[in-house]
């Protein structure tokens, strides 16, 4: 390969002064880009000398290959002058240019990440309250619920009751400590910040409006200024809001203030000018956007009937992503205090089959999640979850995370909370927003409740499962079968296992540079230690800085490529250390470096090890000679020396 050749026309065909920045990794050029279309990507595909381009997490890839991909960055930046940056620079980058474009993705992503540590705390708290609704529930076993049929099992019934409760009682506390974390605050200030505002000296959240109505909300006088004594239990916002502005009340502090000021000082400054603000302008300002939004559903149902509540539908899990349905409860309950008058309860139903949308949409991500056992485990037990009426779980650990399967159960809501309305289902009291939501709606509208839930279901699994199975999620077209074992041939080049552990496709590792095949065909090792030895006698081609991945030349002529992890290269060698140079003659089975999967698997990146033959094309074939489970120096490929030509 011609490197300078190659870098002048990769530079010809990206167009001048259209790449930002440039940084490489093991395999190829990663580059962002002001103008995608821009590119002329069919000189590219066309290239001799490139394996293929992918766009990826804001990063448009070209692939080059190892022991190149350095050399022809080397030049293509000394011809254009572009900026450079370190991988991990790069992915930060990106990841800013992502929040410019798309700001409402951005938003979705911080609530993610505030929501997703909760979420175990909400699945406990959410079953444990499908429970409850099961013991006390009234005509789900007949005219009595079953403690009233068996009442020795009350006490146990009022203590789940308390249990399931307290998650969402003083979910203010947790959002304050997990919303802290993400604005880069520290966690205890805010989870004691939520409890300022959940403290029992404050008129608790629910209450506040009957109150002030009546007249009678109790308020400091300070320097004048009447603050009202407002709690702000169930609520959401308020809590991010404060969340956020302790968290850089607290970065500025420590910014000026300096040793033992700082350590003693800051947490207390941090605190009472939060709370000062939180009283006096975010909390209200906060409630009164939620009570504003209230008031909008009450319309959007009185004014368009059924098609405002397919509106309502095909919106309701977007507003839960927000935390303002935490103020339905208040109306609701006015609605049911005057059913005479309003017939019933319409936000309920509703709930009820966007809740169910969202766990059917999770459970086809279980389906085609064929091999992320993780990901099974919480796609199943959060749509699950969402069945019963909780559906954070769903939301924020599955479906927002992988974007589509979220807007398809919006879709799927909004069809169904049009069906609601035609059946013109409300209900009668509360209870559990999912299947079993039919105890809370009049027999008589049974029916219709029941059809509207099993279109939610139906049209959010299937389309969710048909739209992932079309874009390969999860790689769903990929079993985790063994392979027929190849049984090698003399002649054969027989390349070892480089480490211990699970072998796997290489077509399951969640990286198209890899699982296409475009580097050369091999397979994927889940490792099971953190040491990697030469898997033949030959030279060391590559060693990267970070440690993350080496190129061999094997004495009979195999080219190899160990990358250890996907975008590991982003750790910046933390984990990682090496002890071979390169140019350097090994022999199979020394050690070429050490990797820690803990903190590959901290990072949140696959700790997959890829044993790529890179000069696959010289070979008439490459075969997976192992079984599932290998032992370093175990024989792994056998490349066929029969040429193709």
């Amino acid at each position: 390969m011609n490197h300078e050749e190659v870098a002048k026309r990769v530079a010809k065909a990206l167009g001048d002064d259209n790449v930002i920045t440039a940084a490489h990794c093991a395999t190829r050029l990663r580059l962002i880009v002001k103008d995608r279309d821009s590119i002329d990507q069919q000189a590219l595909d066309n290239d001799p000398d490139l394996k293929g381009t992918f766009d990826s997490n804001g990063q448009f890839q070209i692939i080059v290959g190892p022991g190149d991909v350095n050399k022809v960055y080397d030049y293509y930046v000394s011809q254009t002058g572009v900026k450079t940056a370190t991988p991990e620079e790069l992915k930060e980058l990106a990841a800013q240019q992502g929040k410019k474009k798309n700001p409402i993705m951005a938003m979705v992503q911080v609530l993610s990440d505030i929501f997703v540590p909760l979420i175990p705390a909400m699945t406990a708290g959410g079953l444990l309250m499908a429970l409850n609704n099961i013991l006390t529930g009234k005509d789900l076993f007949g005219p009595q619920s079953l403690v009233q049929m068996f009442p020795q099992i009350k006490d146990a019934a009022d203590m789940i009751n308390l249990m399931s409760s307290a998650p969402f009682a003083f979910l203010p506390i947790l959002i304050g400590y997990t919303a802290t974390k993400r604005f880069g605050g520290s966690e205890i200030l805010g989870a004691v910040a939520g409890m300022i505002l959940v403290m029992p000296a404050l008129v608790n959240g629910n209450d506040v409006a009957s109150v002030v109505a009546a007249g009678k909300m109790p308020a400091w006088d300070i320097f004048g200024l009447h603050i009202a004594q407002a709690g702000y239990q169930g609520q959401v916002l308020p809590v991010i809001g404060v969340a956020f502005i302790l968290a850089n009340i607290e970065k500025f502090f420590h910014k000026h203030l300096k040793g033992a000021i700082d350590f003693t000082f800051t947490p207390m400054f941090a605190i009472i000018i939060t709370g000062f603000l939180t009283f006096t302008v975010v909390g209200p300002v906060l409630r009164t956007l939620s009570n504003g939004l209230t008031d909008g559903l009450v319309t959007l149902y009185q004014t368009l009937g059924f098609l405002g509540m397919g509106i309502f539908g095909s919106v309701y899990s977007a507003i839960v992503v927000t935390g303002l349905h935490q103020s339905f409860p208040a109306i609701e309950t006015t609605l049911l205090a005057d059913i005479t008058k309003t017939g019933g309860d319409f936000i309920f139903p509703i709930a009820a089959v966007s809740n169910v949308a969202q766990g059917a949409a999770a459970f086809a991500v279980f389906f085609l999640a064929k091999k992320d056992e993780k990901l099974r485990a919480l796609s199943s037990s959060a749509g699950a979850s969402a069945m019963l009426g909780i559906t954070e779980p769903a939301m924020f650990g599955v479906n927002l995370k992988y974007k589509f399967p979220f807007f398809i159960a919006l879709g799927s809501a909004g069809i169904a909370g049009l069906v609601i309305g035609l059946f013109h289902v409300l209900s009668s009291s509360l209870g559990p927003a999912g299947v079993i939501g039919f105890i809370a709606i009049p027999a008589a509208k049974w029916v219709g409740f029941f059809i509207s839930i099993a279109l939610a279901f139906v049209l959010a699994f299937s389309i969710t499962y048909l739209y992932g199975k079309r874009h390969r999620f999860g790689n769903d077209a990929i079993t985790n079968e063994a392979p027929v074992r190849y049984e090698p041939k003399s002649g054969d080049v027989v390349v070892a296992a480089p480490v211990d552990g699970r072998v796997d496709r290489l077509s399951s590792v969640d990286d198209p540079v890899f699982s296409s095949g475009a580097m050369g065909k091999g397979v994927a090792i889940m490792p099971e230690a953190g040491q990697v030895f030469a898997p033949v006698n030959g030279t060391v081609t590559v060693v990267y800085p970070t440690g993350h991945a080496y190129g061999l030349l094997g004495d009979d002529g195999v080219e190899i490529l160990i990358h250890i992890g996907v975008d590991t290269v982003s750790m910046n060698g933390d984990g990682f250390e090496t002890v071979v140079t390169q140019n350097q003659h090994v022999r199979a089975g020394e050690v070429l470096g050490t990797f820690d999967t803990t903190k590959i698997k901290a990072a949140g990146l696959d700790e997959h090890v890829m044993v790529i033959v890179t000069n696959t094309a010289q070979y008439h074939d490459v075969q997976q000679i192992a079984n599932q489970s290998v032992t370093a120096g175990d024989p792994l490929l056998a490349a066929q020396k029969e040429s193709i030509a």
